[in-house]
């Protein structure tokens, strides 16, 4: 591992420009984990109903009231988006990326990044967010906060429902509302989205040529066309660019970039404790030795 964070630090040292491409493993590196004890500690009486085996299948369930729906997805929202992730994995990254050039692309959901303090204007959330609704017949093209209507849900529900009035519908069609989450054809790409992308695109232009990290991040095979793919394929094209891959299960880079390719079979978020902890040493060995020669 000491090898590896040396490559780590002097590729980090050395880039122009740093894309962070940010996957579920960075979230559940950070505690937000979809089964196990954290699943049951907040959806025990659904899982003792219907027996879900995890918070991802609970969004499928075909719930028999939209009370009942919206009693699951309040809290679903709530623990994987108002609240703070039980590690500081988001804000050791962002104590590493605040003073350098950098742009996120994940495929994440939780808003966790703006959380730790990363400039919304740096990040591309491209599948949505659990902080916004959209019309289920996707009938215009916005979006809408529900932050204040997801806490009256979590306090007034009962019974494993929400109250009736608390339902939301679609302000121009009255259909039922739905998760901005990109799952069909219906997903709303509202005017935010298409800003973020249009920012992504420019940055990505600005650097192409010149030297830019490409970070990967918990990065898995469900969707490999957003993140991975696109990052092998521009290292690939720019001589220049460099490839980091950190992921807890699968650490890996084609052939035709190994040679400018760092792999890292482990967990992010020990990842980026150990490089805090080698930074704070590398400083402190200079401080040793300025004053050694100050001496002298």
């Amino acid at each position: 591992m000491s090898r590896e964070m040396d490559k780590l630090k002097n590729a980090l040292a050395e880039a122009e420009a740093v894309v962070i491409g940010a996957g579920a493993g960075l979230s559940a590196s950070a505690g937000f984990t979809y089964s196990g004890e954290r699943f049951e500690k907040y959806f025990g009486d659904f899982i003792e109903k219907y027996h879900i085996s995890d918070m991802y299948a609970g969004g499928f369930y075909p719930y028999e009231t939209l009370e009942e729906y919206w009693a699951w997805w309040s809290r679903h929202i709530y623990y994987n988006r108002y609240v703070d992730t039980p590690k500081p994995v988001y804000s050791r990254l962002h104590q590493l990326m605040k003073e350098r050039n950098y742009f996120v692309l994940t495929t994440n959901v939780d808003h966790q990044f703006q959380r730790a303090g990363f400039d919304k204007k740096r990040l591309f959330y491209t599948q949505g967010d659990y902080g916004l609704w959209q019309c289920s017949k996707a009938c215009h093209n916005k979006t809408y906060d529900n932050e204040e209507t997801v806490r009256s849900m979590i306090s007034e529900q009962k019974e494993m429902k929400v109250p009736s009035e608390l339902v939301p519908s679609c302000p121009v069609c009255g259909a039922p509302m739905t998760m901005n989450l990109r799952q069909d054809d219906l997903f709303v790409q509202d005017a935010g989205w298409h800003s973020a992308a249009e920012r992504y695109r420019e940055f990505i232009q600005n650097y192409k040529n010149r030297r830019i990290l490409f970070l990967e991040l918990g990065v898995g095979g469900n969707t490999p066309g957003i993140i991975k793919y696109p990052f092998w394929h521009m290292v690939n094209e720019w001589k220049n660019a460099q490839y980091i891959c950190i992921n807890a299960k699968e650490a890996y880079a084609p052939e035709e970039i190994k040679d400018r390719s760092i792999c890292i079979q482990a967990d992010i978020g020990e990842v980026l404790c150990q490089l805090d902890i080698y930074g704070k040493q590398q400083i402190q060995k200079l401080h040793i030795n300025s004053c050694f020669f100050d001496n002298e």
